[in-house]
């Protein structure tokens, strides 16, 4: 295998893969060295930076926000690879809300996340994302088609905005949802979860409760990601008319993404 197709365990960067291998609808497979995913690259150690910068990288996309990107830092620079910040909506709504997780309040934690209200809020902001982001999903798609490949793409924890993010762009070139939905259940792996930073002394703070209550944000759930493909087909009627009037993008433009995500048929 290659360093492109073998997963390496990576010290400073979490939930790292190659999204080749994954079949389409139409017999063909996505390409290993072309696509890849992980959480945010910003204590990446000096050898996950060798790793990553022998992939042959066009691009890395980073979809944090501002808030992200001052908790966690810039990313680590990787040498002749241009880095594109597109900030896309977190689920769990940014700084404010990381401060609550982070303090372990528990009453709050309760009235916010408590009786189902974690997982729906997981799912109604995938749901959201998919309608509300279609300009920024359009641009990576038209990047990708025109040169930006081999891709990177990430958010924090390498899980939802990259996890939709890997989604359309699989779905663009005709990856069965089977396999995009089995692929976004590896970030569930206890080695890839994202790690919070809790600043809080308080007993409450680590208690089984306060974890269970976190537990829907950090899970990679099958319903979040159906979700979003139940508002694909309820919004747009069907992928295709998705791609076409959602994100405008032309048949020769998907060609271009086939051509350059897909082993040749």
């Amino acid at each position: 295998m290659t360093q492109a197709t073998t997963e390496p365990e990576l010290t400073g960067v979490r939930n790292f893969r190659d999204v080749g291998g994954l079949p389409t609808v139409d017999g063909r497979t996505v390409r290993h060295g072309r696509l890849f995913r992980s959480g945010h690259l910003a204590h990446a150690t000096a050898e996950d930076a060798a790793f990553l910068a022998g992939l042959g990288l066009h691009t890395v996309f980073d979809f944090r926000n501002e808030a992200d990107r001052r908790v966690e830092g810039p990313d680590v620079e990787l040498p002749g690879v241009r880095n594109v910040n597109i900030p896309l909506s977190d689920p769990a709504d940014g700084k404010e809300f990381w401060a609550l997780v982070r303090s372990g309040d528990l009453g709050q934690l309760r009235e916010l996340l408590g009786d189902g209200k974690a997982a729906a809020r997981m799912s109604g902001s995938y749901r959201k994302i998919m309608v509300e982001r279609t300009a920024e999903h359009s641009r990576i798609l038209h990047a990708m088609a025109e040169d930006s490949v081999p891709a990177l793409m990430h958010c924090a924890a390498g899980k939802d905005r990259a996890g939709l993010s890997i989604a359309v762009s699989l779905l663009a070139v005709g990856v069965e949802r089977d396999a995009i939905e089995e692929d976004y259940l590896k970030s569930n792996a206890p080695h890839r979860r994202y790690k919070v930073q809790r600043s809080s002394t308080a007993p409450d703070a680590m208690s089984p409760e306060v974890m269970e209550l976190l537990s829907p944000l950090f899970d990679a759930r099958a319903e979040y990601l159906r979700a979003a493909f139940e508002t694909i087909d309820a919004t747009w009627g069907s992928v295709d008319a998705y791609l076409t009037q959602g994100l405008r993008l032309s048949p020769e433009t998907r060609e271009l993404l086939r051509e350059r995500l897909l082993d040749q048929a």
